[in-house]
Order: structure tokens, then sequence, then C-alpha cells
């Protein structure tokens, strides 16, 4: 099934929004909890999976849509589709701050692999399916286990990043260390792996986990500079705990604490 033809158009800078315009009988596929708002003429529908195959029995698309719960993702998707004559507008928001990345299937061969919550939506055609990793180390110690994200179609589709955005194009060959948790997605072309740090002080109080991600060319690689766990770890940090105060703002053990758990630095 090919993808239908969409027009976008991103908005903000830390807060973004995508706002794709529908043509007549057109429509787009987008994770619960993604939608913004959406012109009068737009049906919204949920469905098992993402849609991509019509063809397929009942028991097909159940356990199509079932391979979408080893990824955290909801067993059905939602549809909003263009019933009516003229072009209507309808935009999804990004979670938390970040970049919205466009990313186009067909200039990446029909086939682009994503951690498990960066979708955002995509052109009804696009395929979402789950990646399993051949690598046993990688399936322990990569940060996103076993199982990551693949979208395959020709169409548009949408990612998400925490922070700010970097995309690397690998050479053959060229290989590119990053933290687990910083990777947004990349080419099937390109190779990825982890490498373990080395040293003990390094691996003791150098506060960057045991591995790192190592994606070797060639292809495009997308990078984000907050990854949603980070972010929540940091203000799950500076929350007040249960059955106490919080020490981290006016107290002279507030400073202490802070050195002690790393979060300043001599």
């Amino acid at each position: 099934m090919n993808a239908h033809e969409i027009d976008y158009q991103i908005f903000g800078e830390e807060m973004q929004y995508v706002e794709l315009e529908l043509d007549p009988q057109e429509a787009v596929i987008a994770e619960a909890g993604n939608f913004m708002m959406m012109d009068d003429g737009i049906k919204m529908d949920t469905i098992f999976g993402d849609g991509s195959k019509q063809n397929e029995g009942f028991l097909g698309k159940v356990l199509g849509a079932g391979k979408r719960l080893l990824t955290g993702e909801s067993l059905f998707m939602t549809i909003f589709s263009n019933e009516i004559q003229g072009k209507k507008k309808i935009s999804f928001a990004s979670p938390y701050p970040g970049k919205i990345i466009p990313i186009d299937l067909t200039r990446f061969n029909g086939k682009f692999i994503c951690q498990k919550d960066a979708f955002l939506c995509a052109a009804k055609g696009v395929s979402i399916g789950i990646e399993f990793s051949r690598k046993l180390g990688r399936g322990f110690f990569g940060g996103e286990g076993f199982i990551m994200q693949k979208v395959e179609g020709d169409g548009m589709a949408f990612v998400h990043a925490g922070g700010t955005m970097a995309k690397k194009e690998l050479q053959p060959g060229e290989k590119l260390k990053v933290d687990t948790g910083c990777i947004i997605g990349f080419t099937q072309t390109v190779d990825y792996n982890i490498e373990f740090v080395g040293g003990i002080r390094n691996t003791l109080f150098g506060g960057e986990g045991l591995f790192f991600a190592t994606l070797t060319g060639p292809g495009t690689v997308y990078i984000q500079s907050l990854p949603f766990s980070r972010l929540a770890s940091r203000v799950h940090q500076a929350a007040p705990q249960q059955g106490g105060k919080d020490k981290g703002e006016g107290s002279i053990l507030g400073g202490i604490g802070d050195v002690l758990s790393g979060d300043n630095r001599f």
C-alpha cells in the first residue's frame, strides 16, 4: 500500500508542533496522546495497529498489533481522515521540550529505525513495526534492549527528539560513539553496537554508564541532547522525597548534598 502524500509545516522552537494538510480522502496515523487540534470535517477512528495491511484477516491484524506491546506501545493507534471536500489541517504536538524531525522514507530506502518512544505520527500507509537486535550485548546493555521501532513505507513520518537534535552523515567505516539514551534513530545501513567504556575510574566515577553506543557508517544518524529518561531523572532527584523536605533549596545541607550526589562539582 502506497502511503498518502501529505504537506506539512513545523511551528515553534523549544515546544514544537507539526501541522499536516490533508486533501480529500487523505489520512494520517498517530500514537495516542499526540493530538493537538484539527479542522472540522476530519474523522477520528481507533484501529488495531497502524492500518497499513488492510488485506490481512482479523487474526493477522491482532498479531501485528500485538507486536507493538513489545515496544511498550498500545495495541491501538488513531487514524485521522479527511472525508469531505476541501483541504483540512490537523496538528500534533511534541510531548516534551525538543524538536520534531520529518523523515521522508523514500530518501532512506523505505526504512528508518528509531527508539521506542520517538514516533509521533505518519501518513496513512506507513507501517510502524518492531526491530529486533541480533546482538546479545546490544540487547542487554544498549539502553533500548533487544527491540526498537522501525518505520517502513514510502511516505512521510515524524519523530520527536528531546532538547536539540544533531544530524550526522557517517561515511563508510566512520564510527560515532554516543550515550545509549541519546540515539533518536538511524538508517538501516548503519551498524549499531555497544562498546565498554573501559578503565576502573571511568566505570566507577565517570557518571556516564558502563557502555557507549557505537554507530558505524555509512548512513544517517539522529542524536538528541536531552533524552526523556535523563530529564525525568533530574526532576525526580530535585523533587522533595516522601516524608521529608527538599534539602536542595535554601538549606545548609543543600549545597553539600548536591556535591555528594554529583549535582555540583568543585
